[in-house]
């Protein structure tokens, strides 16, 4: 199985893409709504949530895991994957979404100015930052943490215009920054996507997480035959939460455009 971990919802945005792109591998999904956000966390807490949701995962069977959570990605991912993972999965992989990101990102920019919203715990690691750097010296990288977005998502409120207000009040020093490009650093934003779009206008291209991700993930397997030959293949797609509640159900359901039954699970 592949496995998504995500401190909430956010991590459907993958999901979705994935199921559409790779319509024969078994999905596990890992939302640990009992303890999200965790873009206000301390670094060592992230680490600390991440692993015990990855170790989880890969106790279920999963081959390979996408930390689908970009603050996870941002905080604990290098770690994990250096350290924790050799002395104790060597043989599975743990995947992350900054880097995919950062990759098309940096080739697209026409201008060379890029911007990052996320959570304040993403933008101030600046994770993105050197990605991009790294990608392509002289980019500009202009970031927004936008704390209240992944608590008024996990609450359901995508078309309230309380939403929009505080959309636009965040996407306004970018806009001023003439960026041509918009990485959304949190995977609970492209549930809102089409917002983005509107607010940033024509002249921005809002970067599309889970289509890139999904297709990033699609080539890896390709280039790695020895992992793609152990990842069990079905469609008997599974949802774990740490915590059940309602607006999960709720925003899942229509996004995803299937029933889902979520499972309740404990991480320690």
């Amino acid at each position: 199985m592949i496995g998504i971990f995500d401190s909430g919802l956010g991590g459907l945005t993958i999901m979705k893409e994935l199921l559409a792109t790779l319509p024969s591998y078994q999905l596990l999904y890992l939302g640990d709504t009992a303890r999200t956000p965790y873009g206000n966390r301390s670094q060592a807490v992230i680490y600390d949530f991440t692993v015990q949701a990855v170790d989880y995962l890969f106790k279920q069977n999963c081959r390979l895991v996408i930390v689908a959570c970009n603050t996870a990605s941002a905080q604990a991912l290098k770690k994990l994957q250096q350290e924790w993972l050799p002395q104790n999965y060597p043989d599975r992989t743990v995947l992350g979404v900054v880097r995919p990101l950062a990759e098309v990102a940096a080739r697209q920019s026409k201008l060379g100015r890029v911007g990052v919203v996320g959570t304040r715990s993403t933008v101030d690691s600046n994770t993105y930052v050197r990605e991009l750097t790294t990608q392509k010296a002289s980019l500009k990288v202009y970031q927004q943490a936008c704390p209240l977005l992944v608590p008024l998502i996990e609450e359901g409120w995508l078309k309230r215009p309380e939403t929009m207000k505080i959309l636009r009040t965040y996407l306004r020093p970018l806009k001023r920054q003439n960026i041509d490009t918009l990485i959304l650093g949190c995977t609970h934003y492209p549930i809102i996507y089409a917002s983005f779009v509107k607010v940033m206008g024509k002249n921005v291209s809002v970067l599309d997480s889970g289509k890139i991700v999904a297709e990033k993930l699609t080539d890896y397997l390709k280039r790695h035959p020895e992992v793609e030959a152990n990842i069990v293949k079905g469609d008997n797609h599974r949802f774990l939460v740490t915590d059940i509640n309602e607006n999960f159900h709720a925003v899942a359901k229509p996004f995803l455009n299937r029933e889902i039954k979520l499972e309740k699970v404990i991480l320690s």
